[in-house]
């Protein structure tokens, strides 16, 4: 029979040009408990991550409806104010007044319109003692404009109103009317 050789153990020696990152990985030693323990901080952190997410996401949408919340209360707030307004007859009276032009039966209102006192100018026209004719024949224009709006085919926004700003108007319109 042949004869079995021992397995001869011979020392083998490490290169000694170790840089400090070799030396340190190679002092760790892994146990099993270090093991399991990295095992469940890897998992904790799998299944955390997402719920954590959610919790920020919700609270950021907390802060956004509390902002809301904050802006409608105070909202109500002024609502509540104007009924409180509205619950007063003379403010209502004030309203009917001013923008209605309501008056109590016997009262006249009087309506101003065209320039305010702000558009006024500071230098009045001069009053003449003589007495002016318009150089504008308004009654051939009003009717040149009737006859111009009912016998056109244009659309409305297309006509034009006459110039009465002391032109002569013509004797026939451009649609075939009369003066």
């Amino acid at each position: 029979m042949p004869r079995e050789t021992p397995n001869r153990r011979v020392p083998v020696t490490l290169p000694t040009a170790d840089t400090v990152a070799g030396s340190w990985l190679r002092t760790i030693r892994f146990s099993g408990f270090s093991l399991l323990m990295l095992v469940i901080l890897v998992l904790f952190v799998v299944i955390l991550a997402p719920s954590l997410r959610t919790l920020i996401q919700q609270q950021q949408q907390i802060t956004t409806l509390q902002g809301e919340v904050r802006d409608q209360q105070a909202d109500v707030e002024g609502l509540q104010g104007d009924v409180a307004r509205w619950s007063d007859p003379a403010y209502i009276e004030a309203q009917a007044r001013d923008r209605l032009l309501y008056v109590y039966p016997g009262e006249y209102s009087y309506l101003v319109m065209g320039e305010t006192a702000d558009e006024l100018p500071s230098q009045p026209a001069p009053i003449s003692d003589s007495l002016q004719t318009p150089q504008v024949d308004w009654v051939a224009a009003m009717t040149s404009s009737v006859l111009d709006a009912g016998l056109s085919d244009e659309p409305a926004t297309e006509l034009v109103a006459p110039d009465i700003g002391g032109a002569t108007v013509p004797s026939s319109t451009s649609t075939g009317g009369t003066p």
